[in-house]
């Protein structure tokens, strides 16, 4: 059975949990009947900065008003929604991927575990990754600077993952990393990639767009541009990740006993 996925390139203003989340529900509005999932960025309800924010005020327990006003929308749209925010627990604030089921429930999260290094005065790590069975698609999720680590993606897929999903904010100038590790990941792993960043000027970064949902080959299946908040869709095939996986069986030909030293931290 096919899936219709739908990535949605926002573009927040900064700090403005309300009017960020108004945007969110009628993007989710308008993707009833033509997605099965919809996608948004990194922090997409709050913005993203490191640097003179106050994260904390931000924050919000899973439970808050984001969640609930999303399950909201998700369960009138009849879709699954995904993104991250900022979420308030144990004491710390986390970057947090939140996975909302067509009825309006939380059915997964996910809190970013590989952090920027500027990202660790400010947010908790997560200790675990996860694959969340959508019913539709197990979804593995990353976000953002985890692009940059295939060992992520290898995990979630060897965990039955058949979709990606990583939202992201990624700024001008970084575009070829966002293009290459889409794709990358994707093919690696033989696997959908659906890759959600944001766009626009919030005062002080100007985001690089350049969302994009790729296939199992590492084809672009469809692409935003670098400038406009948009709405991207494709329909995927969930065969076609068996088909590439019998084409070349990368996963089950893979020698862990050559690989010891992925488990032994360095600092080179």
């Amino acid at each position: 059975m096919s899936l219709s996925v739908s990535v949605a390139q926002t573009a927040p203003r900064l700090g403005d949990v309300r009017a960020n989340l108004a945007e969110a529900e009628r993007i989710i509005g308008e993707e009833a009947g033509r997605a099965d999932v919809v996608v948004f960025p990194e922090l997409f309800t709050t913005g993203y900065r490191r640097e003179g924010m106050d994260h904390a005020a931000l924050a919000e327990p899973l439970a808050g008003e984001s969640v609930v006003r999303l399950g909201r929308a998700a369960a009138d749209a009849g879709l699954i929604v995904i993104g991250t925010l900022l979420e308030s627990a144990d004491g710390s604030v986390y970057d947090t991927a939140v996975v909302i089921g067509a009825d309006g429930r939380l059915i997964g999260t996910y809190r970013k575990s590989h952090l920027y290094p500027d990202e660790r005065r400010h947010f908790g790590a997560g200790d675990r990754l996860q694959v969340v069975d959508g019913g539709v698609a197990r979804i593995g999720l990353a976000i953002c600077f985890e692009h940059a680590f295939p060992e992520i993606f290898t995990e979630l897929a060897l965990r039955g993952a058949d979709l990606m999903v990583i939202p992201s904010a990624v700024p001008v100038g970084y575009e070829y990393l966002l293009d290459l590790r889409t794709r990358a990941r994707a093919q690696d792993n033989q696997v959908f990639v659906a890759a959600s960043n944001l766009v626009g000027f919030d005062g002080v970064t100007r985001w690089c767009g350049t969302s994009m949902i790729v296939g199992p080959r590492g084809q672009v299946l469809a692409a935003a541009g670098t400038v406009d908040p948009t709405v991207i869709r494709a329909t995927l095939e969930p065969a076609d990740v068996a088909a590439e996986r019998r084409q070349e069986p990368v996963l089950v030909n893979r020698r862990p006993d050559l690989y010891s030293h992925l488990a032994m931290p360095t600092d080179r």
